[in-house]
């Protein structure tokens, strides 16, 4: 995509080591981010799910950290997990969890991976809950989607985990196709990761128009799916798809990130679709937020002035 000065400084801010350790230990950096961000411990993220659920708007939460490098951290990661599981169900919440393979120990072992997350699907059976594999960069597509099915076709788990897909890959329209055959439930979104024109759409209208084409696909799939846009162009094409098609505004839900059109979030809510957030938390924010900002300068402004006051 022809990336702007700002975008393309601020993705490269977030790759800065430094940058982010004094970001991520600093209390004005906490503060920065606690408009993306729910906080940095599972109590907080419980917090915010409570707020948002009063609301009428179910979450996915999702604990921040990516590439772990040995099996204990990956444990470790697995553990935030089993606890929210617990205690989501304990407080009766409407909360489901996202998971990054490279958090679960991808990068060490697939069969890691593959173990630490089959137990995870386990706990998110057991308790009545749902499981979302999060997609990362293209390198990954192919395994991500190869988990995913694999983990679907395990006893006990079907209707019990998903993952995600994205629209500016080529390849996209191709997984969905093949997911929709396992009946496995996709959140449909952009896509936020850096990527060549040799396996994503360059020009953004390329990207929407996909999107759009796979959106009608998922609405008419029978299955249900979230789509992951603050898009208003988007959203306004599916409602009247929806309405034109007499689908059920129930039959699937819009997804969109805690913090990032509130205003969009709640109009969605009071008219009658399904809306779930996705509520990320925890020390390891920094990347995040960096990627919030570079996809919205907007967001930059918004930043700025709270820091100002």
């Amino acid at each position: 995509m022809g990336m702007n000065p700002l975008r393309s400084g601020l993705i490269a801010l977030s790759q800065n080591k430094a940058l982010r350790s004094f970001a991520e230990q600093s209390r004005m950096g906490q503060k920065m981010s606690g408009r993306f961000i729910a906080g940095m411990h599972v109590s907080d993220a419980l917090r915010v799910a409570e707020t948002l659920n009063r609301k009428g708007i179910p979450v996915s939460l999702d604990s921040l950290g990516e590439n772990v490098s040995t099996e204990l951290e990956a444990r470790r990661a697995a553990d935030i997990y089993h606890q929210l599981l617990d205690a989501i169900q304990q407080r009766g919440l409407q909360a489901s969890v996202s998971v990054k393979l490279t958090q679960m120990g991808m990068n060490i072992s697939t069969a890691i991976a593959r173990q630490i997350t089959s137990e995870l699907v386990d706990h998110a059976a057991a308790t009545g809950n749902f499981l979302r594999i999060d997609m990362e960069g293209s390198d990954l597509t192919q395994a991500t989607i190869d988990m995913a099915r694999e983990l679907h076709a395990m006893p006990n788990h079907p209707g019990r985990i998903g993952t995600v897909l994205q629209s500016y890959l080529y390849r996209c329209e191709e997984d969905v196709l093949l997911l929709l055959t396992d009946r496995i439930r996709i959140r449909l979104c952009k896509g936020a990761y850096k990527e060549p024109p040799s396996v994503a759409f360059p020009e953004k209208a390329d990207v929407d128009a996909n999107y759009l084409k796979l959106t009608k696909i998922l609405l008419t799939s029978g299955v249900f799916h979230g789509l992951a846009t603050h898009d208003e162009a988007i959203i306004r094409a599916t409602k009247k798809f929806v309405e034109h098609e007499g689908i059920d505004k129930r039959s699937f839900e819009f997804q969109m990130l805690y913090g990032v059109r509130r205003d969009l979030q709640t109009s969605l809510v009071k008219e009658g679709y399904g809306m779930r957030v996705y509520v990320p938390f925890g020390t390891e924010w920094y990347p995040y937020f960096m990627r919030r900002l570079a996809e919205r300068p907007a967001n930059v402004l918004f930043i700025a002035k709270n820091l100002l006051k």
